[in-house]
């Protein structure tokens, strides 16, 4: 079985997000499902439709959830230590182009956010930046051409 590595924290907002769409998202869907049968014929009923669909969505996302939260490798950053980019680094990066300075937090593909400034292992950066140390020079292929960064500082945080 395939394991799924994952921050300590990323671990814990995904099961706080099985806690909830357990504990309180399933609960107010079965609410929805049974005020929706109360009003009459189902094969027209938008609101019961509705309801089903979501019920359906929701009890996917909990298996993929549980199926995730058991295959988990937790790793916990702060207990990391060294110059060489790894899963859980945060990164200090510098284009070399442009010199425009970025910060990103390897972490696995369950908790990339870009906007939070958490990039996937898998990403096409997130690969380029592996293994590399502080001082080298990152490069991949985007879309727009070749992209070249170097890597100014590996933190554990």
């Amino acid at each position: 079985m395939e394991k799924f590595p994952l921050t300590k924290i990323g671990f814990m907002k995904l099961e706080e997000e099985l806690k909830s769409r357990k504990g309180v998202e399933r609960p107010n869907i079965i609410a929805e499902i049974a005020e929706a049968r109360s009003k009459g014929d189902l094969s027209e009923n938008a609101e019961y439709s509705a309801a089903k669909e979501k019920q359906s969505f929701n009890e996917g996302r909990i298996q993929e959830l549980e199926a995730v939260i058991s295959r988990a490798q937790v790793i916990d950053p702060t207990q990391m230590s060294g110059d060489t980019v790894r899963f859980g680094a945060t990164v200090l990066i510098s284009n070399v182009d442009t010199e425009e300075e970025k910060e990103y937090q390897i972490v696995g593909d369950y908790e990339a956010d870009i906007e939070n400034n958490k990039i996937s292992l898998s990403s096409p950066l997130g690969r380029a930046l592996i293994g590399k140390e502080t001082g080298d020079i990152a490069e991949y292929s985007a879309p727009s051409g070749l992209k070249s960064y170097e890597i100014l500082e590996v933190k554990w945080l």
